[in-house]
């Protein structure tokens, strides 16, 4: 349901809501929160509610630090994980400058103004996203280890798979949220699962990928576990990644079901720019071990349901008829990603680019005569920093104070410690 901003504030005095999370995104991916009573929720509708942006990584200087966070009224969801008595409600924001302007590093609005770009066009863009991610045991003091929580294998049933219990407690939370999962299982590596959902717009795809990540890792810590995103806590296990279908809509028709000549340019369009924004969709530096292998794409390529592509086309009929791009990972920012692979697809119409034929082999076990004069993604993350920092087609999208404070941190800075993502 979306609320509208009276009916927000109706439901929160009917519903003995006491505590209103504010929730907004930085450059990275992380989200933030701040927390107001309800007294001030009008207050933050009409003038937004003060945060140091100086504070949060990425944002900008000290010198330009305040900003205002203004809730998006259709957002509203209550945790159903928190007290029923005093209840705990989330909304998630846009960021401000204090005149009232759009920040133009806020993430979720670099999604907005693609989405408004493909609306222009005349296309609804629609998302469903399948994420994996791995459960490892704590330790006595309460610590994560790299004990995965079992040893069980792909769609491995109990006992062999001990995350079911887990997946159904996190799904049963989200669907008081109203997001709605489609599949789960256990996946191919030790103590890795995944949650599938069902396609929705880009803006409330990104949002609900938020709330998904926060309650599968809420759920685990509640159940003695912990959860992790990372693309490869295993070295010699299967990577975790963030598989993006997309469906275009134009005049009600799903043009990926018609096959038309629009579907294949958005295809060639996120082929040609797929290195340059590859360091948005793997931001880790071991989200780059994780690529070319145990099915994670190599090469930039597509195929009718190969898993071994970047791009496939998965068996479907209907409003199913989808792509799906295969190299994200779950450590990205989702809006900015989102707003990067949907741009350079639309790109791709506009130019009316053809699309390569399709490379109908398994590329992990090809010759080289099948690799051929395909490029391949970028290596390691420094060389994915440098095709986005020098690429035209980024700094169209991506404003410059949000690129260069990515690249720079980005480029200094290793992976988290394993217990800290």
């Amino acid at each position: 349901m979306d609320y509208k901003k009276n009916e927000v504030l109706q439901y929160v005095a009917e519903n003995d809501v006491k505590f209103i999370k504010l929730f907004f995104t930085d450059i990275f991916g992380s989200l933030k929160s701040l927390t107001i009573q309800p007294s001030l929720l009008q207050k933050a509708f009409e003038e937004g509610v003060s945060f140091d942006g100086s504070s949060v990584r990425g944002l900008l200087n000290i010198e330009k630090s305040d900003f205002f966070l203004v809730p998006d009224p259709t957002t509203l969801s209550v945790l159903p994980w928190r007290p029923q008595h005093g209840r705990v409600a989330r909304l998630y924001c846009d960021i401000l400058y204090p005149d009232g302007t759009p920040f133009e590093g806020d993430s979720r609005l670099i999604l907005q103004r693609v989405v408004e770009k493909a609306e222009k066009l005349g296309f609804n863009v629609n998302i469903g996203t399948e994420c994996e991610f791995y459960l490892f045991n704590l330790d006595e003091s309460g610590h994560p280890t790299n004990i995965p929580h079992d040893t069980a294998g792909y769609c491995d049933l109990a006992p062999l798979d001990k995350g079911e219990n887990i997946r159904r407690d996190i799904i049963l939370n989200l669907e008081q949220m109203g997001i709605e999962p489609l599949t789960s299982h256990h996946e191919s590596g030790p103590g890795q699962n995944e949650i599938d959902f069902k396609h929705n717009t880009a803006i409330k795809a990104a949002d609900n990928f938020a709330t998904f990540k926060t309650t599968v890792k809420t759920i685990a810590s509640k159940s003695g576990l912990f959860a992790t995103f990372m693309p490869k806590p295993l070295d010699n296990e299967a990577g975790s990644g963030l598989h993006i279908n997309i469906s275009l809509i134009k005049n009600g028709d799903n043009i990926f079901e018609k096959d038309s000549p629009e579907s294949k340019a958005f295809m060639a369009g996120i082929l040609k720019r797929i290195r340059e924004i590859t360091a948005f969709l793997n931001p880790m530096r071991q989200s780059y071990k994780r690529l070319g292998s145990f099915e994670a794409p190599r090469y930039v390529s597509w195929s009718s349901q190969n898993r071994s592509q970047l791009i496939r086309v998965p068996a479907a009929s209907g409003d199913s008829v989808r792509i799906e791009l295969r190299s994200p990972d779950p450590s990205c920012n989702q809006y900015t990603a989102l707003a990067l692979i949907i741009a350079a697809g639309l790109e791709g119409i506009e130019q009316k680019l053809e699309l390569c034929p399709p490379k109908d082999v398994d590329l992990f076990k090809a010759s080289a005569t099948d690799i051929t004069g395909l490029e391949s993604l970028p290596l390691s993350l420094d060389e994915a920093l440098i095709l986005a920092s020098s690429s035209t087609f980024v700094r169209r999208y991506i404003p410059e104070c949000a690129l260069n404070s990515f690249v720079s941190v980005k480029t200094q800075e290793n992976d988290p410690l394993f217990g800290e993502f």
